[in-house]
């Protein structure tokens, strides 16, 4: 059997004196795998996360938040503890979550719509979906 490689086939791999050989894990690096589209997961893993939509208050619910809005303004020099249920939206896509707030209030600020708590927390009164008082706030 007449092989055209049998001349070169036991040769040695050539070494050259000012160019060490590559240790074989980084020769093994240079065939990883790459990420051709830098980002791409990202976006994907982005566009599956869910977000929840927000829910407009109607009828006995906002009337509920209103009476509930009218005592806390009443208490206010007491600081009262509450418990809100606010919508907080997301930064990067539609929609976003429903987040709860329990602290004392220390403020309302009726130009700006917001409620200070005394931890330096601020909420916009226009996201709050419900309150509720603390036992001994009742």
């Amino acid at each position: 059997m007449n092989d055209k490689y049998e001349r070169i086939r036991n040769m040695t791999r050539p070494q050259y004196a000012d160019l060490p050989p590559m240790p074989i894990r980084d020769r093994a690096a240079q065939f990883s795998p790459f990420a051709a589209v830098v980002g791409y997961d990202d976006a994907v893993a982005e566009t599956a996360r869910l977000t929840d939509d927000r829910v407009e208050l109607t009828g006995d619910a906002a009337y509920e938040l209103d009476l509930s809005l009218e005592k806390l303004r009443s208490q206010i020099s007491k600081r009262p503890s509450i418990k809100a249920v606010y919508f907080l939206p997301d930064r990067k896509k539609a929609g976003g979550r429903y987040v709860e707030k329990t602290g004392h209030v220390r403020r309302i600020d009726e130009v700006e719509g917001v409620l200070f708590f005394a931890d330096g927390d601020k909420v916009a009164i226009s996201e709050i979906r419900s309150i509720s008082f603390s036992a001994d706030e009742v």
